[in-house]
């Protein structure tokens, strides 16, 4: 039986990724919890047993196989060389080592993705941004049908991206709106509910343009020279939990709608055609999928021809569930390590 450990099981990150291996192909793994010292010994639940969260010691990962990082970058960066010394697979879905030497960034949905290809020389892996995924998945599937000439991407971030502190403190900031008391700001130095931002304020946890480079680096990383280069801009939407993108797209050539239509659907994504069924954060909530609503440009991208219909220019409006599309890609990425650990380590 294989051994997995999640380090910052507590975490909303660490919470979806118990759930979603129980149903993953390593459903049968034994699997143990950790967290920071003040969550230790919560109860929580694997299946129908209930578990403590444990202390992380220098021995805690003998015997393990592989070791999910879902909680603070401080604790992966004190951990996660114990980690590898062991023999333990290790993914980072915190960030710690994002470029740390031997770590490939994780995207095996994508077809062409050459970071995704684990060897014996990975030494981690770290499963690619959510957004990034999201939106090299959505370039690739639009090259199948044209070559793009250019995109620009809006990202809606919601507070759930950067933890519960994050969602704590918009609940309780709409809240104290409503009854006009002092706003909380220790996580964002500024006023989420209600509002759109651009950046947060001097003293928040982090900074809205780290988030956005993230975003950037990742999806460059993923492109390599298969995706073309796009513009990328970050917004800090007063929702609780899931991404929503605005996408504008022109193509090289215009191409029949329904080619475009035929080029997006499959696998991983959920193509909307229907106005009442627009995409929100809300609808894409414990979905894996991407749903995407598609929209040619009218006025000067589309023209009629023959009854069908061609463009050039095109707008998409996608949601995704933020944490379970990462915990979703953890699992593949820890899939494709287990292909090249011999005698269940890497070595």
């Amino acid at each position: 039986m294989q051994k997995i450990a999640i380090v910052g099981a507590s975490t909303l990150l660490g919470k979806e990724l118990k759930d979603l291996l129980l149903d993953s192909p390593f459903g049968a793994a034994e699997i143990i919890l950790f967290d920071e010292e003040d969550v230790i010994g919560q109860l929580e639940q694997i299946g129908d047993e209930v578990t403590f969260v444990g202390r992380v010691t220098a021995d805690s990962f003998e015997g393990v196989d592989f070791v999910f990082f879902t909680g603070s970058k401080a604790l992966t960066e004190l951990r996660a060389g114990q980690a590898m010394r062991s023999g333990a697979a290790v993914i980072d879905l915190s960030g710690a080592l994002d470029e740390g030497k031997g770590v490939l960034i994780g995207a095996p949905w994508l077809a062409a993705n050459e970071q995704a290809a684990a060897d014996l020389l990975t030494t981690a892996i770290v499963p690619a941004d959510p957004a990034a995924l999201a939106i090299a998945l959505l370039m690739e599937r639009i090259q199948k049908a044209a070559p793009i000439h250019f995109a620009a991407v809006t990202v809606l971030q919601p507070a759930s991206q950067l933890g519960s502190a994050a969602m704590d403190e918009l609940h309780q900031q709409t809240v104290n709106l409503l009854s006009f008391q002092t706003l909380p700001r220790a996580v964002f130095d500024a006023q989420v509910a209600y509002n759109l931002l651009a950046g947060f304020g001097e003293g928040a946890v982090t900074t809205l343009a780290s988030c956005t480079e993230r975003v950037r680096r990742h999806y460059t990383r993923l492109a390599g020279k298969h995706l073309p280069q796009i513009a990328i801009q970050m917004l800090q939407a007063p929702i609780f939990h899931g991404h929503c993108f605005s996408i504008a797209i022109e193509l090289g050539n215009p191409v029949d709608i329904s080619s475009l239509e035929q080029a997006l659907s499959g696998e991983h994504i959920d193509l909307v055609l229907e106005d009442t069924d627009s995409p929100s954060n809300l609808a894409a909530t414990g979905q894996s999928d991407l749903l995407v609503r598609m929209r040619p440009e009218g006025v000067t991208g589309t023209v009629h021809i023959a009854g069908s219909s061609t463009t050039s220019r095109l707008w998409l409006w996608v949601a995704t569930d933020n944490l379970r599309l990462n915990a979703a890609n953890a699992i593949e990425c820890a899939m494709e390590l287990r292909k090249v650990r011999p005698s269940g380590k890497v070595q």
